[in-house]
């Protein structure tokens, strides 16, 4: 993708391609970095750990400060790799807000519509639901009639 003086627009970030080239790009230019910095914390961590015991420390403290000189680096690792996820999560959030929404409303709208036709046509049929012939009184057995028809049939005859 051409970009003006090498620079990025909004414009540009608006194609599903676009998007994917550009994460790709900045993932190509920070991964490096993350790589470079976790090693470089790890040998850091490491040699003031082995080397940096100092008169007068007290047993471990040596590498508790190893640690904790190093940590700036550890941290500045997991921020670089939280740059890469957000950019990954703006993608997704850019994708759902912008490309699905609109096909989401659709079929929020069609479902509205279909319910809509359903509602008329039940209005059309004056709100009853169809109705069922109740079976004769003394054609149905006790086994297949409902309950409603066998006590019907005790209040007839009590």
């Amino acid at each position: 993708m051409s970009t003006t003086n090498n620079r990025w627009t909004s414009e540009m970030l608006r194609t599903p391609e676009g998007r994917a080239i550009h994460l790709q790009q900045r993932r190509a230019q920070i991964q490096p970095v993350v790589d470079d910095l976790r090693r470089l914390a790890r040998e850091l961590q490491a040699d003031l750990a082995e080397d940096g015991r100092l008169y007068g420390d007290l047993p471990l403290q040596d590498r508790l400060r190893a640690w904790h000189t190093a940590k700036p680096l550890f941290d500045a690792v997991d921020e670089l790799e939280k740059a890469l996820s957000m950019l990954v999560a703006g993608n997704k959030r850019y994708e759902k807000s912008y490309e699905k929404l609109p096909e989401k409303r659709a079929e929020k709208k069609a479902a509205k519509e279909r319910a809509a036709e359903e509602k008329k046509r039940l209005k059309a049929s004056a709100g009853q639901p169809p109705q069922i012939a109740a079976p004769a009184a003394g054609s149905a057995s006790t086994s297949s009639a409902s309950l409603a028809d066998i006590l019907g049939q005790r209040q007839k005859g009590a």
